[in-house]
């Protein structure tokens, strides 16, 4: 009999009680292994996978993408895109919030962190939405939502694990990521102007600037496209490897950094030791939950999972809108990276047998994450706003959350009917 129900109990309940996720991951899957084979081949499997994925070559590129992403912190870019964003945006209601998302949008690109994307927006955007009147459930909704972008439009940490834990293209990932994080982008700004709509809120639009001033602004955003053309470019290309890609992406933003002028020692040093302490968190977290893998590959949960998630049906249809409605209930419970280290595992062996290609089942996962981000009780993002602005209640953020999580719900529902928004790109690669 399986013994997999039993370690999956524990392991919630460690979660729970509020065990760090790479701890409750990696003692649950020793364990677990140790119960089916025997104390002996479990802790050595365990040491060999920390050992053997420590000097993995394909990780390298986690540290050096969070690296890239601490520089453009750094470099002040953020600021520049808002502005632009603002310049086009200005004479619409609700002009700063859109302004915001689209900001957000650009700045996920060359950041791939949703947190830091929405720490660093609410410093930029958040004074100038108050200092024009606007809400707080709306301004601090709108950067919320726009946070989220930073684990979906490429460079994405989290598709990275995602792309090690199923063993796919990294590079096809980032490719596939694009077109949905426009649509999000978009959907995103129609959230904006539907609050502002429904709820007859007085905004003030400031004039309509010329279109040479327009034009003039982008200038700001230079920066932040060249880098993200030059990463996403030369992977497209061919002329560097995704791993090559995330080295050539951190050299460009230390580039970018003392071009800006934002270049001192103290800063580097402090953006390093940034790096370095997130790495290390992210792979403990990443050991933690292959060691899982491979208690779930032996205590035959898969051929359980899959027979479990044919109860409503046998079709793929069924199955992925079963493993969507899981993924929703696990939202309100954990937070984006940890859903992804505890699922994934179980669930992409079960999505391949059914025919689906991993690479849009990679985007499908990261969008639904995506709306954990922004959801209660744990949706981090609303936590990151919460840190920074004290004065602004939970509720209050969440309250203005509504719209966009709606519009995320569309975008899942575009992705499921049409495959192709996220497969096209990747197929010319």
């Amino acid at each position: 009999m399986s013994n997999w129900p039993v370690g999956a109990s524990i392991l919630f309940v460690l979660l729970l009680s509020g065990m760090p996720i790479s701890l409750a991951l990696a003692a649950v899957g020793t364990i677990g292994t140790a119960a089916i084979i025997g104390w002996g081949p479990s802790l050595s499997l365990l040491g060999q996978t920390f050992f053997d994925n420590s000097r993995n070559y394909s990780l390298s590129v986690l540290p050096l993408f969070l690296m890239m992403g601490n520089f453009v912190v750094q470099s002040g870019i953020a600021e520049e895109l808002y502005r632009s964003a603002n310049a086009w945006l200005r004479h619409r209601r609700g002009g700063l919030a859109m302004a915001t998302v689209v900001a957000c949008g650009g700045f996920s690109s060359v950041c791939g962190s949703s947190m830091a994307t929405a720490a660093t927006m609410t410093k930029i955007a958040l004074p100038s939405m108050r200092r024009f009147g606007y809400p707080d459930d709306l301004s601090t909704a709108s950067i919320a939502a726009g946070g989220t972008l930073g684990i979906l439009i490429p460079p994405s940490v989290i598709l990275v694990f995602f792309g090690i834990l199923t063993q796919q293209d990294i590079g096809k990932l980032f490719l596939a990521g694009i077109v949905p994080g426009l649509i999000g982008v978009l959907g995103y700004a129609i959230a904006v102007m539907i609050s502002v709509r429904m709820r007859r809120i007085d905004l003030p639009v400031e004039e309509k600037l010329p279109l040479a001033a327009r034009i003039r602004s982008l200038r700001g955003t230079a920066g932040a496209l060249a880098l993200f053309v030059f990463v996403m470019g030369g992977i497209y290309l061919g002329v560097f490897t995704p791993t090559e890609s995330a080295g050539m992406g951190a050299a460009g933003a230390f580039l970018l950094t003392i071009l800006q002028g934002r270049f001192s020692l103290r800063t580097t040093f402090e953006t390093l030791f940034e790096t370095a302490k997130t790495t290390a968190m992210m792979f403990f977290i990443l050991f933690g939950a292959l060691t899982f893998t491979n208690y779930v590959n032996l205590s035959g949960m898969t051929g359980d999972m899959q027979i479990a998630l044919t109860f409503f049906g046998d079709s793929p249809t069924a199955v992925i809108l079963t493993i969507l409605a899981i993924y929703l209930v696990l939202g309100c419970m954990l937070e984006g990276l940890s859903m992804i280290m505890l699922t994934v595992p179980i669930f992409y062996p079960v999505v391949a047998a059914q025919g689906f290609d991993l690479i849009w089942f990679g985007i499908f996962v990261v969008v639904v994450t995506e709306i954990s981000y922004i959801t209660p009780p744990v949706g981090m993002n609303a936590f990151v706003l919460r840190s920074v602005v004290p004065d602004v209640a939970l509720k209050t953020i969440f309250r203005g959350l509504l719209p966009f999580v709606a519009m995320d719900i569309i975008r899942v529902a575009l992705l499921l009917i049409f495959p192709v928004l996220v497969l096209f790109i990747p197929a010319h690669m």
